[in-house]
């Protein structure tokens, strides 16, 4: 049982810490490619602006959908119940 759960514990650092730096790299590619677009045509900055933030909000969904993973891991691990038998 102690086993399983340290091994939870690791998975769940594992899903938070990866889905944060994921979530980070992709920010600073969007924010880095919005920013050389919106140097080469000025013109445009305002409709890459809006698509850069609509990308953003489903960036932003990635890591949500870890930490929801990382509490049913911690709270509710559904492998607690396969000792049993």
């Amino acid at each position: 049982m102690e086993i399983l759960l340290s091994y939870s514990a690791i998975a769940v650092g594992l899903i938070v810490g990866l889905a944060a730096l994921g979530t980070a790299i992709g920010f600073a590619i969007l924010g880095g490619k919005f920013l050389e677009g919106a140097a080469r045509q000025p013109e445009m900055a305002p409709m890459l602006q809006v698509k850069m933030f609509i990308i953003a909000g489903l960036l932003d969904a990635v890591p949500m959908i870890g930490i929801v993973i990382a509490l049913l891991f911690t709270f509710a691990n559904p492998f607690v119940g396969q000792l049993g038998g």
